[in-house]
């Protein structure tokens, strides 16, 4: 059965509680706190939700991973629309393969059993257009300028935030 962090990842094992607790987790989670925020952020009459996603909102590679990040995705937009004219703005932030420690310990993990390096399995691992893994301080780069007042003209939006993919035109 094919795993990602922990939790299967394909059809005959996404049982309904695998996609309940990500949804659970993640979508109601997120709407739980927009819920608690927005009062005082129409009080003041300027804000920023960021929600924080992933790019398995474009590729189904696990059922449950897709719903829950796809439904991030129009929670997004539904609340950018309802609070736009609030002055709040909503966007998602698509991180791809990001630097973090659970990613490190894999990489050391993967070397070790294959004998390659921990350089040759991360270029395994990059695969997107700029052939690097992106940094999670790279990606709060790009959350920091969404935060900001400079970004207004951006609300309902998915950024992608993961090097780019290859291929695929978005629109």
């Amino acid at each position: 059965t094919p795993f990602s962090a922990g939790k299967p990842t394909d059809f005959e094992a996404t049982t309904d509680d695998v996609v309940r607790d990500e949804v659970e987790v993640k979508v109601l989670g997120y709407l739980r706190t927009a819920r608690a925020v927005a009062p005082y952020l129409i009080d003041q009459g300027w804000g920023r939700i960021i929600n924080i996603s992933g790019l398995g909102a474009r590729q189904a590679t696990s059922i449950a991973h897709t719903i829950r990040n796809v439904s991030v995705s129009a929670l997004t937009k539904n609340l950018a629309d309802e609070l736009g004219p609030k002055g709040i703005n909503v966007t998602v932030v698509h991180p791809g393969v990001t630097r973090t420690e659970r990613l490190t310990a894999r990489i050391t993990r993967e070397s070790e059993e294959s004998g390659r390096s921990p350089a040759e399995v991360e270029r395994g691992i990059a695969t997107n257009s700029i052939h690097r893994i992106i940094d999670a301080e790279e990606v709060a780069d790009v959350v920091t300028f969404l935060a900001s007042p400079r970004s207004i003209a951006i609300t309902g939006d998915a950024v992608a935030a993961g090097g780019g993919v290859p291929g695929p035109v978005y629109y």
